[in-house]
């Protein structure tokens, strides 16, 4: 301690070395996070792959099994009901992904996301070949309802329309005073078969999930080792200074 004390290393040691070790505390971090969305990302592979199940024997499942579950669903579209959700496709241009009530054989009720419209095609009447009458089977994966996000708007009074999956308001909106049988999950239709006229467009569900884990856990262990290289040049340039002093 004397030795670094008279070398006026003690104090530059002292900040470095806590910054050194969140940093290497943060590449770690990033490590274990690209290890659990590595498993995520093939769980939600092999549930999208699987039979469909029933939605009822879905729901049985334990919790934590349910996102992304493939799943068939029999009831009616109540199509007077729809919710409308801002969704762009980077190819087709502005457009919403359309979410109606199926009312279920039970009496209960589950938001099918049933795909993509174009904006010229948000009224029902311009895709009406579209609107399914009469009992249907619906298969899909499930979507269990998240938080608002930090820079999620909440919806236009003005239009109705969404900019997130409110679960509780679109439920609200669509269904009145029957919100409370509503299923709490969302149901992504898958594209096929497709629905006469071609709209609205299934398979809006990103299967696709960011993985730079490894990118930010490289960035942070290179931040650390470039912080030990100036580090020990600095200890150099303080011994090659002693080492010139007079005396």
């Amino acid at each position: 301690m004397q030795r670094l004390r008279s070398a006026g290393l003690v104090w530059p040691l002292a900040l470095v070395l806590p910054a050194l070790a969140i940093l290497l505390a943060l590449g770690t971090w990033q490590m274990q996070r690209k290890e659990w969305k590595e498993g995520l990302i093939a769980q939600i592979n092999t549930r999208v792959h699987q039979p469909p199940i029933a939605l009822a024997d879905a729901e049985k499942q334990p919790p934590g099994s349910h996102e992304y579950a493939r799943v068939k669903a029999r009831g009616t579209f109540r199509h007077e009901a729809e919710q409308f959700i801002w969704e762009p496709d980077p190819r087709q241009g502005p457009g919403y992904h359309v979410y109606t009530p199926l009312r279920l054989d039970d009496g209960r009720f589950i938001l099918v996301n049933r795909g993509y419209v174009t904006e010229a095609l948000k009224a029902p009447s311009s895709r009406a070949h579209g609107q399914l009458p009469g009992e249907v089977e619906v298969i899909g994966l499930l979507r269990e309802p998240h938080a608002q996000g930090m820079f999620d708007p909440n919806r236009d009074a003005k239009t109705g329309i969404w900019y997130w999956r409110d679960f509780d308001g679109m439920t609200r909106a669509a269904l009145g005073a029957n919100a409370d049988k509503a299923v709490r999950f969302f149901l992504d239709a898958e594209a096929t078969p497709a629905n006469p006229g071609g709209w609205p467009q299934g398979g809006t569900t990103r299967l696709t999930l960011p993985n730079r884990h490894l990118e930010y856990a490289l960035t942070w262990y290179g931040l650390a080792a470039t912080l030990v290289g100036v580090v020990i040049a600095f200890v150099i340039s303080r011994r090659r200074v002693r080492a010139n002093e007079p005396g």
